[in-house]
């Protein structure tokens, strides 16, 4: 007699081991690439939805003006000087044709000098302001020029020319306060009476007087 085999009780039947660690890796696979792919977007969603940096300009308060320009001034030459046609323009034009500046100093001194060696109202006497021997035909100092441009060119070139007047030279040439040239004046052989070593100079202001056209 065949005994048929006893079946087992219905029970539940439970995961093995082996299964449950399959499922378990196959779980923390799948959410690290959920991870993994939903950072990126969370990443470029914050980029994306992060407000741009605020850009600000301040302009400060500069006012625009007009910018200055250089002014110029022209120097006064010689056709200048004789259209002037006095005293003063006289004794500018000698320093002039000197090459020496034609400064306050310069030119009181030759005011004065001209007023010692001729009449002040009278100053253009022969075309010979200052007295000057030099290529003016006549002994100490008595001769006369064609007109007073020749003798302002005439007086330069005897200042420049004679070693005598060398201390008279120097004093136009640094503008020496006057009476440093004043004094290299009376010591020069210019005049032989040395203008009294200055007490006959005289300091009471210049007066300014136009020449007649054809002294000119």
């Amino acid at each position: 007699m065949t005994v048929p085999p006893i079946r087992p009780r219905n029970r539940r039947r439970g995961i093995r081991p082996a299964v449950l660690a399959s499922f378990g890796a196959a779980a923390v696979a799948l959410a690290v690439l959920t991870t993994a792919a939903v950072l990126p977007g969370l990443a470029g969603a914050e980029q994306t939805d992060a407000p741009p940096a605020a850009q600000s300009l301040q302009v400060f308060g500069a006012q625009l003006s007009a910018t200055p320009r250089d002014t110029y001034t022209a120097t006064p030459g010689e056709e200048t000087y004789v259209a002037g046609g006095t005293n003063r323009d006289w004794a500018s034009l000698v320093l002039l044709y000197g090459e020496w500046p034609v400064t306050e100093e310069n030119v009181t001194v030759i005011m004065r000098w001209m007023r010692q060696e001729n009449y002040e109202k009278t100053w253009w006497n022969r075309n010979n302001p200052l007295n000057n021997g030099w290529g003016s035909g006549g002994g100490g100092g008595l001769g006369s020029y064609p007109n007073l441009r020749v003798a302002a060119q005439n007086a330069a070139e005897a200042l420049h020319t004679h070693p005598g007047y060398a201390g008279i030279r120097d004093g136009f040439a640094a503008s020496a306060p006057t009476e440093v040239t004043e004094a290299a004046i009376w010591a020069s052989p210019w005049a032989s009476s040395h203008y009294a070593n200055g007490s006959h100079w005289h300091y009471t202001p210049t007066q300014v007087i136009k020449a007649p056209a054809e002294a000119w």
